[in-house]
């Protein structure tokens, strides 16, 4: 068995599940940053996926877990992206070549896109419509697609997981920070309902699919859902300043542009359209979550400053702030019309 990213959030605890199993199973755990491990069956390397001799790493493994990414969800450099693919490549080119027959990807619920005709909640039955603006989700399917199609050969398996978004103890992931950043401020007026799955319930998910020898696509996320409402309460007081989507679509390609905040334009649809997903198939295998989507945000949650102080000070503390946002808001759209018309003037 064989585990790439093995240094990351997810990498580090599916190492440590696979080498307490019993009886005991091999592991070859690598990273850029060699993992610290402490089970006598597992072999910690210092590998760089780019340049390594992956076909001798993985003669004789009968599973490769390929969880090393190069990409965040709030990556937009192209560049980055073709490297993460040619990652991908690398790794399928050296499977082929030491004939393992099982690959295990890491993909995202976010493929199935936010649409308002969404079920809720979407199976793996579902189409993919990420939708087009949001490079990161697009940039999924097509990983997805490389490792299926290198799937499509006798006597080999793949399992594709598309988890919602994850968080931990130690903090959330990319994808739930990029979440909470675009519901902050200013936001879309609307409100989708959300699931978070703690990572320990994903390393489980791993672990399972390796375990059936997987073939196909499975949803991760706990059961259910949490409702709009019951997420605000959860959240607590927060500055937000509600907007027309197409307003709010345009001040965050602004502000993304000019380095003032963490979320691309592109993910505005996944807070107001639902993409919650069913994990039926996966639970049909064995796995369950140990964590509600409540309780895995809680164990992340950092508690906001306003929530200590008194009800009237939050009042009025919510009101400057969104003053200030509106005032924000007006100053970026002066300028940019002020821009516009020199550029214009200047071609005459």
């Amino acid at each position: 068995m064989v585990v790439t990213g093995a240094n990351g959030s997810v990498g580090r605890r599916v190492v440590a599940r696979l080498a307490q199993q019993r009886p005991a199973v091999s592991v070859v755990a690598i990273d850029k940053v060699a993992p610290s491990v402490a089970h006598l069956s597992v072999t910690a390397k210092e590998v760089d996926l780019a340049d390594a001799d992956l076909v001798a790493l993985f003669s004789g493994a009968d599973s490769v877990v390929h969880l090393a990414t190069t990409v965040t969800a709030g990556t937009l450099n192209a560049a980055e992206f073709e490297l993460e693919a040619a990652l991908l490549r690398r790794v399928l080119d050296a499977l082929d070549s030491a004939a393992v027959p099982h690959l295990t990807v890491m993909s995202s619920a976010m493929v199935y896109g936010a649409w308002r005709d969404n079920p809720v909640p979407i199976t793996e039955d579902g189409p993919v419509r990420a939708n087009p603006d949001f490079d990161w989700a697009l940039q999924r399917h097509r990983l997805e697609q490389l490792a299926q199609q290198w799937g499509l050969a006798p006597d080999r398996s793949v399992t594709v997981l598309r988890p919602c978004a994850v968080v931990a103890e130690d903090g959330r992931g990319q994808l739930a920070n990029t979440l909470r950043a675009a519901r902050s401020g200013v936001a879309a007026d609307g409100d989708a309902p959300v699931q978070y799955l703690h990572a320990d319930d994903l390393a489980a998910a791993v672990v399972t699919s390796v375990d059936a020898g997987y073939d196909g696509i499975l949803n991760v996320a706990p059961d259910g859902w949490i409702p709009p409402d019951t997420m605000a309460e959860l959240e607590g007081p927060r500055p937000r300043l509600r907007a027309p989507s197409h307003l709010v679509r345009a001040l965050s390609a602004l502000r993304w542009r000019w380095g003032l905040a963490p979320t691309p334009p592109g993910v505005v649809p996944y807070t107001i359209h639902p993409w919650v997903v069913a994990n039926d198939r996966l639970r049909s295998l064995g796995w369950s979550a140990d964590y509600t989507n409540e309780e895995a945000w809680v164990v992340s949650h950092e508690p906001h400053p306003l929530e200590s102080l008194p009800a009237r000070r939050r009042q009025e503390l919510l009101l400057a702030v969104a003053v200030a946002l509106v005032t924000g808001v007006l100053v970026g759209v002066g300028l940019g019309v002020r821009s516009l018309r020199r550029r214009r003037s200047g071609r005459t």
